[in-house]
């Protein structure tokens, strides 16, 4: 039974020190191998990186990692899989090129989540972004609410595309600061111009309680009509 803590077994595992040497070797000829995958793969490969993408770099770093250290796996197979994966990878690139369909299947497609200053609710739901990620997306790109918005767009690597009304153009929107948005009410006390909270929609509202029109939901948050600062 092996004892816990043994500094030996724990540095070196029962293999010769001169080992570490092998290892810089094996490490040094796996850094190459995955510069060179990566720069097969194309500039795109190591900027923003699609669902598939992304599936190419793991199964790249997999395959170079267990060479790099395990005594027990030999170069030649990785050098296969490194080849493999670079085959397959231009293979499918050249399919998306040729198929809208396959395209599609793969990478996915540009989501239009924001239309006009309000969330598309059919399309958001299909997504797995949750409502407090995107708004902190939103967020970053210094957007104060949604009446500043015209549309974003999701797209296929992940990134949100932003487009803006002009200063002149923009209207009331749902806020998306944390301390105003949690300002949720059921029951309207003094006429406004009113966002739902769930889907941003605006509306004129006298007191009392009302009905989104769009989403059918009872929440509102009181809308703010400030010009984005860029």
């Amino acid at each position: 039974m092996k004892e816990i803590f043994e500094w030996e077994r724990m540095m070196l595992n029962e293999l010769p020190l001169n080992f570490a040497f092998e290892v810089m070797f094996r490490s040094t000829i796996m850094f190459v191998v995955v510069l060179v995958a990566l720069r097969a793969t194309g500039k795109r490969g190591v900027k923003q990186l699609s669902i598939f993408e992304t599936v190419i770099i793991i199964a790249l770093g997999s395959a170079a990692g267990d060479p790099m250290f395990y005594e027990d796996v030999g170069l030649l197979p990785a050098f296969v899989v490194f080849t493999t994966v670079i085959f397959l990878y231009r293979g499918v690139t050249w399919l998306t090129g040729k198929s809208k369909w396959f395209e599609k299947l793969v990478e996915g497609e540009t989501v239009c989540l924001i239309k006009e200053g309000r969330f598309s609710i059919t399309e958001f739901k299909k997504e797995s972004l949750a409502q407090d990620e995107f708004f902190s997306e939103l967020r970053l790109k210094s957007i104060e609410h949604l009446g500043q918005v015209k549309n974003a767009y999701l797209e296929p690597s992940g990134e949100v595309s932003v487009f803006f009304y002009d200063d002149h153009e923009v209207r009331p929107g749902l806020p998306l600061l944390p301390d105003l948005y949690k300002i949720k009410k059921k029951e309207i006390k003094r006429k406004g111009n009113y966002a739902c909270s769930f889907c941003g929609n605006t509306e004129n509202l006298e007191p009392g309680t009302a009905i989104c029109p769009n989403c059918k939901r009872d929440e509102w948050v009181f809308s703010i009509k400030t010009l984005r600062i860029s």
